[in-house]
């Protein structure tokens, strides 16, 4: 996961592709071979994924899109964000822009018996479209969604991270040893209630794929544990815990 290090400072939404380009068979080729090597945050969830043209989509933008597929599970919502932002990431490395399009729809609910969840819109683009630095975020102060000690550069870096509609619902309490992540169900956005706590779980999984990054990154070994539950009667909703072996 480390390789995807200095890209996670590089990403962005894309939305505006040049059109005097097109994403080669080569290129198709590897990103199928990337998804492939994917890796599921729980290995127990069946999952699949499909790549067609845009306009077999509802998607507005875009030379095609991948279309995410998984079997039913408690974590199935955090499992395909953990796995697409990988694929996300591996976008950027090839100079092939991507943007998470939770409102698209497509004809194809359903893939080997396996239920759809979201789709990436994805084309080719100019080198320039990507971010040269952290400053060209827009994010919220760390301080409002982080709270405890840890390294400060894995805490800059995993903020960055995409979310619906940059609702970023992740809050984090920390120690040296320990990391506790929730999602927060009141972040404000457009998003009714029921779509936001849909497309949040994906963000949390995009979220702890941008941890895992950094941890391996730095070299941190640790352990992940996930409750048996998602729901909760606190605006705070348990997500996982990260312990550290120092």
């Amino acid at each position: 996961m480390k390789s995807y290090y200095n890209l996670l400072f590089k990403r962005r939404s894309i939305r505006r592709f040049d059109p005097s380009l097109s994403v080669s068979k080569e290129e198709l080729a590897l990103i199928n071979q990337k998804i492939e090597s994917l890796i599921p945050l729980n290995s127990d969830i069946k999952t699949a994924f499909k790549i067609v043209k845009s306009e077999e989509t509802t998607a507005k933008f875009g030379e095609y899109c991948i279309m995410a597929y998984s079997g039913e599970h408690p974590m199935k919502l955090l499992n395909i964000g953990y796995m697409l932002e990988q694929l996300d990431l591996f976008f950027v490395s090839i100079n092939i822009g991507a943007c998470w399009y939770g409102m698209a729809k497509t004809k194809e609910k359903m893939l080997d018996g396996l239920v759809y969840v979201i789709m990436i819109a994805f084309g080719k683009v100019t080198e320039v479209s990507y971010r040269t630095s952290s400053g060209e975020f827009n994010r919220k102060n760390i301080t409002e969604l982080w709270q405890g000690d840890f390294n400060q550069d894995i805490k800059n870096a995993a903020i960055l991270a995409p979310s619906a509609c940059n609702s970023q619902p992740w809050r984090i309490e920390s120690t040296e040893s320990q990391l506790s992540i929730y999602r927060k169900k009141s972040v404000r956005t457009i998003m009714t209630p029921r779509i936001r706590a849909y497309f949040n779980m994906i963000d949390m999984g995009i979220f702890l794929c941008f941890i895992d990054v950094l941890f391996d990154y730095y070299q941190i070994k640790y352990q992940k544990e996930f409750p048996s539950t998602f729901e909760s009667n606190s605006d705070l909703v348990k997500i996982a815990t990260y312990r550290v072996n120092n």
